[in-house]
């Protein structure tokens, strides 16, 4: 996924709010199942959702007013219950910015711990 950063993306010094990444992280996951035949909207439709269980980010290099972000995702594991989301993120020179993972648990509608659909699990073998 691109992602163009904006005058809003950053901080005081132009550089990217580090938060922020965690929002590209999840509009390039939610590409990455649209991509697969999943859209987050359907599954939430059929009760199906996602909880972060865990969340980590390796900042290695600001990203900048202007610059154009690669964030590139794949799933790492998972398991009857979770998915394991990889990331690496470079700038538009090919520098890397940052790696990042993201460990979701599937819940229903209630919040309890749901078993993954055979349909997200025949996706995430493609």
């Amino acid at each position: 996924m691109k992602k163009r950063i904006y005058y809003h993306d950053t901080d005081f010094s132009g550089a990217v709010y580090h938060a922020n990444y965690l929002k590209y992280l999840e509009e390039a996951r939610s590409e990455y199942l649209e991509a697969r035949g999943l859209t987050v909207k359907a599954l939430l439709e059929k009760g199906i959702g996602f909880a972060v269980r865990r969340q980590e980010m390796e900042y290695k290099f600001p990203a900048f007013f202007g610059d154009i972000l690669e964030v590139q995702v794949g799933v790492k594991e998972y398991t009857p219950y979770r998915i394991v989301f990889a990331y690496t993120l470079h700038n538009q020179d090919g520098k890397l910015l940052g790696k990042a993972e993201t460990d979701l648990v599937c819940v229903g509608r209630d919040l309890k711990l749901l078993e993954l659909p055979e349909e997200i699990k025949a996706a995430l073998r493609q």
